[in-house]
């Protein structure tokens, strides 16, 4: 007998399938210019794109060129060159300066029969063929490159002759104090006839312990910088780094002298570094041939990003304080190469106001952000519930938004380069577009003509808004009143609940984080399944200057509880939603809201779905990889020898939802990552037991291989369908 799959769990299924395949716009990078016949410029625009493959479970990579004719001013033609082609096994790849060559760090699989383990070769490119494959798993001279953003890079010295890149240092054999066995052939010294230094085992050293930099970066213990000279296919190693720094995000000094690199203190100990901008680190200088490191900026700070001028003349970078909220308002600071001087070029903003720059609040500044004049950088960030694009003047601090006239949603910066200006914008109903447009002159700036060259036509039937809101005055802020936030209302414009549709509500994670009005895979999907989507900018989200980030530590569990709760309240008042059958979805500090929420209004709700919630703060500061959130966000202050007392427990367990459980009646799917290194499942599995000895519906789902963001694609398709048939079932 063929099982029978109930109908709406096809139906779900299909809806799911459809809408991931909108693909997600990652990288751009334009070729250099060229000329036609008749005088004018042409060049190509390369353009990586990913794409979930629900066949394959997997993220597949795929890669779109463009040609953009031009005249200086203004995009006269436009438009794409045959059809789109997977890339396969590329983990990162970097156009030379001139254009002509490109490097790319491949993984390979190793091959089966002789069990051999996956490779990583480096390549150079020209444009007609590959000149340059370089084994570096069979040279051994690191262990895996880094290929994450946070201490990866593969930069071109000016001269082309260079490669630079970031590696696992390579760790020394080791063996059991019982090994016994002749030494392999062909490892001894040619001088001496003894086995090298390297290849001799270290006995007893087998299994310490190797500290790494938490979530998503568990590879990543002691970072190195490597060299490659491309015309002798030789590696080094750079010396010269200081033994308390894990060095990244580095590129070449100009004149090819040296090497500029970030590096993060990690003594007395590895926090974890993904999401966390507040760790202790400082902008280097490591000369290549005295080998003596210097320190280029304060060294007291968290800094990140740094990014060269045309003109090698100066290099602008992040600041943040060191520890506090993880994500903060930055700072952006400039260091001049002459003269040695740093300066500030925009300092944090306590408030958000309308018509002036909200304030620096993202991850990373794009890779090439400096416009041809060497003065103007262009970044995007949150402003509000928007996320858009700006240009700053890095001589007066002057910035300019760059979207004034063009549509509200979510604009990111792609790459800037002879002033040709990429970006990518989406809404909450339209997926990913490609825009391009050339950058006016100096002061001219908001007159920049956006031109569409990948549309991506809205996804129908749903209508999106968004909600201004003030706490009232009792739950004003002691020391930062005034603060206001905003939600988006995603709703269904068709269908059969679109006169009056049930309400799930989302508060996004972090807490320092912020929904912008973007194309977000769940939201839309829900919406085209039939629910009204609320998603919560509780005070302390991004986006709305540092006073409404410093507002919530020491507030977590009452403050951002009661925004989202006055939130719901409101909409329900105002919206045409069914009150009836409103339900609560969230991951990690959303997660905590979630739970918080249906503890402390259980009669609001109907049904709760979490992933990766914060359940316990206080048996979660000794498992997770970010054990000061856990103190600076219950308002304690946190340093890596201090040791909580009996009352900093109480409170840290005083603002937790475990506090709550008694009170919970609605029934709770949870889905936890077996990889969390962040907010451990053994978070999800305390709150798991409560429920089920307090009779309370409830169900798990335990997803290996998969850490916080549960985003492996089998995972995150297995997760909106039972999601999707859980807020069903219980909200009938």
């Amino acid at each position: 007998l063929v099982p029978q799959v109930p109908p709406r769990t096809e139906e779900l299924s299909e809806l799911y399938r459809e809408l991931s395949q909108h693909p997600g716009l990652s990288t751009a990078c334009l070729g250099p210019d060229l000329t036609t016949q008749y005088g004018g410029k042409y060049c190509s625009l390369y353009t990586e794109w990913s794409q979930r493959d629900l066949a394959r479970a997997e993220n597949i990579k795929f890669c779109r060129q463009y040609l953009l004719f031009h005249d200086g001013a203004s995009i006269v033609y436009s438009g794409p060159v045959g059809t789109c082609s997977e890339i396969k096994g590329e983990l990162l790849s970097r156009e030379s300066p001139s254009g002509t060559l490109k490097a790319v760090l491949r993984k390979v699989p190793g091959k089966e029969k002789e069990k051999e383990k996956e490779k990583q070769f480096l390549e150079v490119w020209d444009q007609n063929r590959k000149v340059k494959s370089i084994d570096l798993t069979a040279l051994d001279k690191h262990g895996s490159v880094c290929d994450d953003d946070q201490f990866g890079c593969l930069a071109w010295s000016h001269s082309e002759t260079h490669l630079l890149y970031v590696a696992e240092k390579k760790r020394p054999k080791t063996e059991s104090f019982f090994q016994s066995k002749a030494p392999e052939l062909g490892t001894s010294d040619e001088d001496t006839g003894q086995p090298k230094k390297e290849d001799v085992p270290l006995k007893g050293e087998q299994f310490v312990y190797h500290e790494d930099w938490g979530e998503t970066l568990t590879t990543r213990s002691v970072p190195v910088l490597c060299i490659l000279d491309i015309e002798g296919s030789s590696i080094s190693v750079l010396e010269g780094i200081p033994e308390h720094l894990s060095p990244g995000q580095a590129f070449w000094s100009p004149e090819d002298t040296g090497v500029v690199f970030v590096g993060w203190w990690h003594e007395p100990f590895r926090l974890g570094l993904r999401y966390c901008t507040n760790r202790r680190s400082a902008l280097f200088y490591v000369d290549l041939t005295g080998g003596k490191c210097e320190l280029l900026s304060e060294d007291t700070k968290a800094v990140w990003s740094p990014r060269l001028s045309p003109d090698s003349c100066r290099i602008v970078y992040l600041e943040n304080d060191v520890l506090g909220p993880h994500q903060q308002c930055s700072r952006l600071r400039m260091y001049d190469w002459y003269t040695k001087q740093t300066s500030t070029v925009l300092e944090a903003v306590p408030r958000q106001e309308w018509g002036a720059f909200p304030g620096i609040y993202c991850g990373a500044l794009p890779v090439m952000c400096w416009a041809a004049d060497s003065r103007r950088i262009l970044l995007d960030t949150a402003q509000r519930s928007h996320q858009d694009m700006f240009v700053v003047d890095t001589a007066t601090g002057a910035t300019t938004l760059l979207t004034a006239d063009g549509p509200q949603g979510s604009w990111s910066v792609l790459t800037i380069d002879r002033d040709l200006l990429v970006a990518r914008f989406s809404t909450p109903s339209c997926p990913p577009m490609l825009k391009v447009a050339v950058l006016p002159a100096a002061g001219q700036e908001a007159q920049a003509q956006w031109i569409c060259l990948q549309d991506a036509p809205p996804v129908p039937g749903i209508g999106w808004g968004i909600r201004t809101l003030q706490p009232p005055p009792e739950q004003e802020h002691p020391q930062y009143g005034g603060l206001d936030f905003d939600a988006i209302l995603l709703r269904p414009t068709e269908g059969p609940t679109a006169q009056k549709p049930p309400l799930v509500v989302m508060p996004h994670g972090g807490p320092h984080s912020v929904f912008t009005a973007g194309w977000m895979l769940y939201p839309a999907a829900l919406c085209r399944v039939g629910f009204a989507v609320l998603l919560v900018n509780y005070r302390g989200s991004l986006g709305f200057g540092q006073d409404s980030v410093a507002s919530l530590p020491g507030n977590v569990g009452t403050q951002d509880v009661r925004d989202v709760q006055l939130c719901v309240e409101r909409v329900l008042q105002e919206e045409a939603l069914d009150a009836s059958r409103v339900a609560l979805v969230g991951g990690s500090h959303g997660g905590f809201l979630a739970c918080h929420l249906i503890g402390q209004f259980p009669d609001t709700y109907r049904a709760c779905v979490v992933r990766n919630p914060v359940v316990n703060i206080a048996s979660m500061v000794a498992t997770t990889d970010i054990p000061d959130w856990c103190l600076t966000e219950t308002g304690l202050p946190y340093a890596p020898d201090s040791l909580p007392d009996p009352a900093q427990w109480t409170e840290m367990l005083h603002k937790s939802p475990i506090r709550y459980v008694d009170r919970v009646r609605v029934p709770v799917l949870l889905m936890l990552g077996e990889d969390d290194r962040r907010v451990p499942p053994k978070q999800g599995l305390e709150y798991y037991r409560a429920l089920k000895a307090r009779g309370i519906p409830t169900r798990l789902l335990w997803y290996p291989g998969n850490s916080h963001a549960l985003a492996g694609v089998e995972a995150e398709a297995d997760g909106f369908m039972n999601m999707a048939l859980w807020l069903l079932k219980h909200l009938e």
